[in-house]
């Protein structure tokens, strides 16, 4: 059950990787997250639908359904913020990597979960390699650095929030239901970007080709990652699924033509080494 859980935040964490490029190149990144929502939003409305009307929920749990919803809509909004101010290898491994020393954490502290010492000594190398990639960009001023390093810490507080309910969520919906449940969400804190005049034509006009691979990873890779939570503890599972800042990272350099090559290849080294402690822990 660890091998398929393992599977599955791997390829979660390739999708993101590539999904969250797509939107780094897009001319308008808040329209563009918005429209490959679109598809699987209206796909699985009918299930979220026909499930919550066949149960009945106390307040609290309600409430986090709510908050699950009202995560995703911050989420969403400071990503695209987010990559209009930094570089995808700039920002994505901070976005991704605040939840790594988090979670954990968390998940021990506020659900009980255990993670073994050997799992700790692969966060301490996975924070590590995190250190190392942010640098400083060369030829820029500190608020140029750091505009988007705030933002992006900003993106990685509401993933450590969002995972952490969502876990509890999983206790009464399906993985389907509760992606459906985000996927609104997610779409609401950019709503008011895609009603101007113009823009939402302009997007699809433009990248109508990447969309449909976008609106394909986009749910995909949360979903993979609702799956794999569902049999394994989140303070194993959602650390390793950080495998995508190494995913991240390369598509930044090798595609998008980013600077600091090396720096950041050779932090990814460390990112590897601490994601093979963390499942090795997790056995």
């Amino acid at each position: 059950m660890f091998v398929i859980s393992l599977s599955l935040v791997l390829c979660s964490g390739l999708a993101h990787a590539v999904w969250n490029m797509l939107a780094k190149q897009s001319t308008d990144k808040a329209v563009f997250l918005w429209v490959i929502y679109m598809p699987a939003t209206l796909l699985l409305l009918p299930t979220m639908i026909k499930e919550l009307a066949g149960k009945s929920f106390s307040p609290d749990i309600w409430l986090l359904i709510g908050a699950s919803l009202v995560m995703q809509s911050i989420y969403s909004l400071l990503l695209a913020y987010t990559y209009n101010a930094g570089d995808l290898s700039q920002v994505y491994p901070v976005m991704r990597g605040t939840p790594t020393l988090l979670i954990p954490a968390f998940g021990v502290i506020l659900l009980g979960e255990t993670l073994a010492l050997w799992g700790w000594v692969g966060l301490c190398f996975m924070l590590a390699g995190f250190v190392v990639m942010l640098g400083r960009s060369a030829g820029k001023g500190q608020h140029a650095v750091l505009k988007p390093m705030l933002l992006a810490i900003g993106v990685g507080l509401c993933i450590t929030v969002y995972t952490l309910i969502d876990k509890v969520n999983l206790q009464h919906l399906s993985p389907l239901a509760l992606l459906e449940v985000t996927n609104i969400g997610f779409m609401l804190g950019l709503t008011p970007a895609v009603v101007r005049s113009g823009r939402l034509k302009q997007v699809i006009r433009t990248h109508s080709n990447r969309i449909w691979i976008g609106a394909i990873l986009s749910p995909g890779s949360y979903l993979l990652f609702l799956l794999a939570a569902r049999n394994a503890n989140v303070s194993t599972v959602a650390p390793m699924r950080e495998v995508g800042i190494v995913f991240g990272t390369l598509l930044g350099l090798f595609v998008l033509k980013e600077s600091q090559g090396i720096r950041r290849i050779t932090a990814s080294v460390a990112v590897v080494m601490g994601i093979i402690m963390i499942a090795s822990s997790g056995h």
